[in-house]
Formats: structure tokens, C-alpha cells, sequence
């Protein structure tokens, strides 16, 4: 394909994308929408309300991740570290302590642990694969908020602020919240993916923990079965994101971010899913262009 052919086929995907997106969101009814888009292969860059700030849901448990890393790159922390597993935390609203409901937590098995330990490395692959939120909290008392604001920092990423664990329903109240952008995920990402995140090791074992994800109703549902996707998914009432590395056979990845939004609690959304088919099907247009 010629470089004159590509830039016209790039124009129109952008249209075309603009065009799908707009339908997704009036279609599912969303209140708003995100997305952030960069593909390695045609290095179309695309954005759709990419600034715009959500609620994190668990996709800041990425940031946490980094957090980690940032902290074994230091020699300040090891993955077999043991961590005592108990459920009591601290609210960041009035220093009140507060426990975690197990009916909310999408891996339960965590529980087992109380009065036990474990290593860091259990407790950071639970965080991204299973979401525990449990495990979450745990790491962040381990690593603490300064240092995880210090990781995103150290790598210029704006647009992600994580000021506590989950489920700290007095932050909540008080609208203390953690919050990202489209643009901030996928800058986030694209370092892992460049192997930029500190190390080419450490952004390597962050890739495999987030292939091994499986919360899979997000961009993944939206493309073809043999598709890998190393991704992070964020749910809670009114808000569904999904944050991840596609990689398809015979091309290079692309990465791709998407926020959701909604007026009242929607659990069975497949926005996500339809705005990452869409991405898909764009993208196979360009190729047989």
C-alpha cells in the first residue's frame, strides 16, 4: 500500500470510527464515553474523549502493579515477600477502620488466607487476573499510595491519581476517589508494551500477568477467538472500562482503552465489547484496503 493510499485509508477509519462510537453511545445509553486508541502496526493513533476523567473502578490496580515493580527495581521489596493477610484497613476519610464485604469481591478464595500469609507475587497476580480486590488492598498497604503516585510520576503518566485502596466507602462518600483518563491507561500501557514500564524484565512479567486476565466480557468479546489480549477490566454499578494490548496473528498489537459510563447501574453492558469490535473491524478494513 502506497504511503498517498494509507493516509486515505487512515482518514476514512477515523471518520468511520468516530461515526460507530457515536452510535455505541446513544445506543447503550451512556452518560460518557473514553477511548484511546494506538495501533503499532498502521500507527494510527485515534481518541475519542480521551481526557475526559471516569472513576478508576479496578483498572487502577494497573497503577498499583507499577507500584510493585517500581519498589522490586529499587531493591526495596521482593516478590516473595510475605504479607500478612487480614482484613482491617484504613479509610483515607477521617483514618476510620474499615473491612472488605466478601460478597463483593470477584475472588473470594482470598479469604482463606485470613491469619496466613502471602508472597507478593501471589498477591499481585490475583490483583490483575481474578481482580481481588482483597489482594488489592493488601498490596497497598505493602507498597503505600506515595509510592504508586511516585511510579506513575516517575514515568510521565498523567491522567491516572490513585489515592487509596477500593472499597473505602467514607472516601467514597467524600468524593475522594481514584481517577484515570483514556490517554493515561494507554500511555500506561504502551510502556509496558515497549517494555518501557522501569525494565524490559519487569514491563515482561507485568505482560504475563495481564494475558493471564480472566474477566474476558470487555475487549476481548469483541474479536476473534484466537485474538490474546493482556488487559485490566474496571466494573463497578455505573461504570464498565476495559484497558489492554491486542495481539492478532500477522500483525503487530494495538493497544486500546475504553471508559464507560452510565446514569444508573447497567451489569450487563456490552459497550465495551461492541466499541472493541468496532475497533476490530476498522482495522481489517484498513488491512484489505
Amino acid at each position: 500500500m502506497s504511503s498517498q493510499t494509507q493516509s486515505q485509508s487512515l482518514a476514512r477509519a477515523e471518520i468511520s470510527l468516530y461515526q460507530g462510537v457515536q452510535q455505541i453511545k446513544e445506543a447503550h445509553g451512556l452518560t460518557d464515553l473514553g477511548i484511546a486508541f494506538y495501533d503499532y502496526e498502521t500507527t494510527l493513533q485515534w481518541s475519542f474523549n480521551a481526557d475526559a476523567w471516569f472513576h478508576a473502578a479496578s483498572t487502577m490496580k494497573l497503577a498499583v502493579l507499577l507500584g510493585v515493580y517500581r519498589m522490586l527495581e529499587r531493591g526495596e521489596l521482593t516478590m516473595d515477600a510475605p504479607v500478612h493477610v487480614r482484613n482491617k484497613f484504613t479509610s483515607i476519610a477521617g483514618q476510620t477502620l474499615y473491612m472488605l464485604d466478601i460478597n463483593r469481591d470477584s475472588d473470594p478464595e482470598m479469604y482463606r488466607y485470613l491469619g496466613r500469609t502471602m508472597p507478593v507475587k501471589r498477591l499481585a497476580y490475583q490483583m490483575i487476573t481474578t481482580s481481588s480486590n482483597f489482594a488489592t488492598n493488601l498490596l497497598v498497604d505493602v507498597v503505600g499510595v506515595p509510592n504508586i503516585q511516585a511510579a506513575l510520576a516517575e514515568l510521565g503518566i498523567e491522567g491516572v491519581t490513585v489515592l487509596r485502596g477500593v472499597e473505602d466507602q467514607a472516601a467514597f462518600d467524600a468524593g475522594l476517589n481514584n481517577m484515570v483518563t483514556a490517554n493515561g491507561l494507554l500511555r500506561l500501557l504502551r510502556l509496558v508494551a515497549d517494555g518501557k514500564a522501569f525494565s524490559a524484565g519487569s514491563s515482561q512479567e507485568m505482560l504475563d500477568i495481564l494475558h493471564d486476565q480472566q474477566l474476558k466480557s470487555g475487549i476481548p468479546a469483541g474479536l476473534p477467538q484466537a485474538a490474546r489480549v493482556a488487559h485490566k477490566t474496571g466494573n463497578i454499578a455505573t461504570v464498565h472500562h476495559d484497558a489492554g494490548i491486542v495481539y492478532l496473528e500477522d500483525r503487530k498489537p494495538y493497544v486500546l482503552v475504553i471508559l464507560t459510563r452510565f446514569d444508573q447501574a447497567s451489569p450487563r453492558s456490552t459497550a465495551v465489547a461492541d466499541v472493541s469490535r468496532g475497533i476490530y473491524e476498522c482495522l481489517a478494513g484498513i488491512r484489505s484496503a
